[in-house]
């Protein structure tokens, strides 16, 4: 809420802007809620297992639901987070995974026309199947898993169902995680710390942009709702955002180990892809140009800060974790 002042002493009390965050719960989300809570937003998270008592409880597959719940808090944008983001989780738990992604965002699209809400979609260079980058948003998609199939599919839904929403597709994510393991770059972590006689083989052949989740939520904020209080009709479609640093996983974690002065000769580079899990693009590097001519894009810090800022409270020095946690 905000206060403004008329004259010298009325006070009237006035609703701030109202954005409705979905999986805020998870890694992206949290960032989300943060950067439109510092912008004096009224900020409304859901999530589904671990959504209370932070945010509300709400399942997106609940078509009624989505419905009360857009009815009730009448946002004025709807940031659409939640997704099953893991593609060998996606191949092993297929239907339940489509269900978010697709249907789901189906009717949150549906529903978000209905009351007004600008619409921003989160999807994913996964789209794109890695044989010719860098890629535009109007290159030609080709997933070559269930994931990238499903963001595509839910990407098509959210224009046909709101044509006014905007589409922001970003590559592999981390940020400030409430555990290692939630995001596929800081799990790294666990290995980089385990300087033992075992070496560990990483994945030396997949391209990779990792990006920070504070900036993605950045361009989600500042940059796109900014663009559209403009009333610019360019402001509607698809987008890229992306880090700029092209690394496999095993520079990401030789950077981790560089920028907490550990060892890395445990680290063994592996260049074939692991057979078993999902096919996954060689090099889906997103050209962003056009948030960039718009104004609308940020730049993103190294990756060995931001890495730094996010692990740091999992290090093994305890002084780091009381300055963090108390």
């Amino acid at each position: 809420n905000i206060i403004c002042h008329i004259g010298d002493s009325d006070e009237v009390l006035l609703q701030g802007p109202r954005v409705l965050v979905t999986g805020a719960t998870g890694l992206l989300g949290r960032a989300v809620c943060k950067e439109f809570q510092s912008n004096g937003w009224m900020v409304t998270g859901t999530g589904f297992r671990r959504a209370r008592p932070r945010f509300l409880r709400c399942d997106l597959t609940d078509e009624d639901a989505v419905r009360r719940l857009l009815q009730e808090y009448k946002p004025d944008v709807i940031v659409h987070c939640a997704a099953e983001r893991r593609p060998d989780v996606m191949e092993q738990h297929a239907d339940a995974a489509v269900s978010l992604n697709v249907h789901a965002t189906s009717t949150v699209s549906k529903e978000a026309a209905v009351c007004g809400a600008l619409l921003i979609y989160i999807s994913t260079d996964y789209v794109f199947d890695g044989r010719n980058p860098p890629y535009g948003e109007d290159d030609c998609p080709n997933p070559l898993n269930l994931y990238g199939r499903s963001k595509l599919e839910g990407e098509r839904e959210t224009l046909r169902l709101c044509p006014g929403a905007v589409i922001l597709r970003v590559p592999v994510l981390f940020g400030e995680v409430e555990s290692v393991t939630e995001s596929a770059v800081t799990s790294l972590w666990q290995k980089v710390q385990e300087a033992t006689e075992e070496s560990y083989p990483l994945d030396h052949c997949l391209q990779r942009f990792p990006t920070d989740t504070r900036d993605v939520a950045t361009v989600c904020g500042s940059g796109i709702w900014s663009g559209c209080l403009l009333d610019d009709p360019s402001i509607r479609g698809i987008f890229h955002f992306s880090g700029k640093e092209q690394m496999t996983k095993y520079e990401m974690a030789v950077a981790m180990a560089q920028a907490f002065n550990l060892p890395s000769n445990h680290l063994i580079p592996l260049t074939e892809q692991p057979a078993g899990s999902a096919p996954r693009p060689i090099n889906s590097q997103l050209n962003c140009s056009r948030l960039e001519l718009l104004n609308l894009s940020v730049e993103p810090q190294a990756f060995s800060t931001a890495i730094t800022e996010c692990l740091w409270p999992f290090t093994a020095d305890k002084r780091w974790r009381q300055t963090v946690f108390h």
